[in-house]
């Protein structure tokens, strides 16, 4: 998912336009196969309780890339709709998914797009807010709502329903980026405080993911494996990282970051 997504940003940082063949890239990179638009007829989105049939989307190729680039002019041409841009993401979702102009990873090809019209309308410095956690808490409520609108036309719902996932979920990324800085900043003095080998780049390191390795010490802070397996060691006698081994190999893992992501 990051690889996507990183690779989305670079895209409508460089070009500033989100186009077809963007989206294309990215869900390539998401489901690690070229298969493209859907070519063959056939996909159905059913009840996953009933099996009913809820929502057939185009089927032919052509009807697909016609719609697509449909979306593509709706999404870089303003002069097309003058309704705020939030509003205007949240008619992209919908025309995305209703397209449903993949095989697979639909779903979440739109929620990256999402993230990336938000940066090209300078919404967005950064490709953090993410309205996964929302809609799949609400995940009913999101197929019902999105049906709604192919059915009876009730944009409003569905438009406030996005509205309110992106001023909750903003709400929550504030708040867990302010608990990392927070985290960060323990961890910081605590370490000077007790360690030698204190450095800034250690710090990158142990906050980069949720947890570290010996080989991202050693390349990071260019010391020997023996070196760098003390210096994780002293770490977990300090009670800032727990060594949890899988397979061969051991993972030490930050646990006041953990904490934090796991709320």
């Amino acid at each position: 998912m990051r690889d996507s997504v990183n690779k989305g940003f670079a895209l409508v940082k460089n070009t500033k336009l989100l186009t077809g063949n963007h989206i294309l890239e990215i869900q390539e990179i998401l489901e690690k196969n070229k298969a493209g638009y859907r070519k063959l007829p056939g996909t159905d989105l059913k009840n996953q309780l009933t099996g009913e049939v809820v929502y057939t989307p185009p089927q032919r190729l052509d009807e697909i890339e016609i719609l697509m680039k449909n979306l593509e002019a709706y999404i870089n041409d303003d002069s097309l709709s003058e309704v705020d841009d939030l509003i205007k993401m949240a008619v992209i979702h919908y025309q995305f998914e209703s397209i449903h102009p993949f095989y697979d990873g639909n779903g979440r090809t739109g929620r990256i797009i999402n993230i990336l019209y938000l940066v090209l309308k300078d919404l967005l410095t950064l490709p953090i807010l993410y309205l996964s956690r929302y809609i799949i808490k609400n995940k009913s409520q999101y197929y019902e709502l999105l049906q709604g609108v192919r059915n009876t036309q009730d944009w409003e719902s569905w438009i406030l329903f996005i509205l309110t996932g992106v001023e909750e979920t903003s709400k929550q990324t504030i708040e867990t980026i302010q608990s990392i800085k927070q985290v960060m900043l323990d961890y910081k003095h605590r370490i000077r405080k007790s360690c030698k080998f204190y450095s800034q780049d250690l710090i990158n390191n142990l906050f980069y993911h949720p947890y570290t390795k010996i080989e991202f010490i050693e390349r990071d802070l260019r010391v020997s494996r023996l070196t760098a397996a003390k210096y994780l060691e002293e770490l977990c006698k300090q009670g800032l990282l727990k060594k949890q081994k899988m397979g061969r190999t051991n993972y030490y893992i930050n646990l006041g970051l953990f904490q934090v992501l796991a709320r």
